[in-house]
């Protein structure tokens, strides 16, 4: 299940990118659940019940509500993940649900609470042996935001730090470097996130379409140690 909506970026686009992306990639099929709102109190009606996720294998997180913050709508969202549900976090999931505790931050793995402004991201992948970036290069995106780390909570294992040079008043370029890529181990549950992913430039980007798809499939247990998909799982065609 794919959740789009909310502040900030082109979710009517980037959906149906990350859907034909995806299973273009792997053999998944993404089921979307978007709104239009567009404000960073956007909500989820699917959120309010018991058991919203049964019937599903992992959600991608791609909403941006920062400003929904009821301890009971976010702790529904997370028992589904605390059952065994895998998740992917992409972007602005990393900024949502602010309600004063650590509970979604645990979840994601790492804790941001800002960005600085949109300019280039240089990749270097951590470590080259993790099934999720086996094999993969570095690289440098578009205009994106950086998003900070103001916590990486032990069970977060970082893959990717980004770097960006930042202008400075007096005209100097700030070197600024921060993890963007990391996978979380959560009670019973797979994480794989990742904070790029601003910019509908980035989320069409194959490279980024590589890894998520690669992350998704981590966060199953559907990437074998070799950074291939388990039988079936690979492209359909």
């Amino acid at each position: 299940m794919l959740i789009t909506g909310g502040c900030c970026h082109e979710y009517g686009k980037q959906k149906d990118v990350l859907k034909l992306g995806l299973e273009d990639r792997i053999n998944v099929e993404v089921v979307q659940v978007h709104t239009a709102d567009t404000s960073t109190k956007a909500r989820f009606e699917m959120y309010e019940k018991p058991g919203w996720a049964k019937g599903f294998d992992v959600i991608i997180h791609d909403e941006c509500t920062s400003d929904v913050k009821e301890m009971p709508y976010v702790q529904n969202i997370l028992a589904a993940h605390k059952e065994g549900i895998a998740a992917v976090n992409l972007h602005c999931a990393m900024h949502c649900y602010r309600t004063g505790t650590e509970d979604w931050f645990q979840f994601v793995g790492i804790q941001s609470a800002a960005h600085g402004p949109q300019e280039p991201i240089a990749l270097q992948f951590l470590d080259a042996q993790h099934p999720v970036t086996m094999g993969l290069t570095d690289w440098t995106t578009v205009r994106e935001e950086l998003y900070n780390n103001l916590k990486v909570f032990p069970t977060a294992h970082p893959l990717a730090r980004g770097k960006q040079f930042v202008k400075q008043r007096d005209g100097a370029d700030k070197s600024v470097e921060y993890v963007v890529v990391w996978v979380n181990e959560y009670e019973k549950t797979r994480v794989f996130s990742t904070t790029l992913g601003h910019n509908t430039a980035t989320v069409s980007d194959p490279r980024y379409l590589d890894l998520v798809s690669r992350g998704l499939l981590w966060s199953c247990n559907k990437l074998g140690p070799d950074g291939k998909p388990a039988a079936g799982y690979g492209r359909k065609r």
